[in-house]
């Protein structure tokens, strides 16, 4: 089944349901989905002094190897 597909079997479902308290469980849900969302849309200014910035960490040498970078996680 498609993502349209089931967003649309939840929207019918939803639209059926008559039960305050589980819409206020999804409000919940939601509400705490969003305030944990770290997410942020950087502008393009944002995203070209970053790029800016992490050629010029290369050129001099500041970069760390993937492997290393993933041995710490390990």
């Amino acid at each position: 089944m498609d993502i349209q597909t089931r967003k649309l079997n939840l929207i019918t479902y939803l639209a059926q349901l008559q039960d305050e308290s589980f819409f206020d469980e999804i409000e919940e849900y939601i509400s705490k989905l969003e305030k944990e969302d770290n997410t942020k849309s950087f502008s393009i200014e944002e995203l070209n002094t970053r790029i800016d910035e992490s050629l010029e960490d290369s050129k001099n040498d500041r970069i760390t190897d993937s492997n290393d970078l993933l041995s710490e996680f390990k």
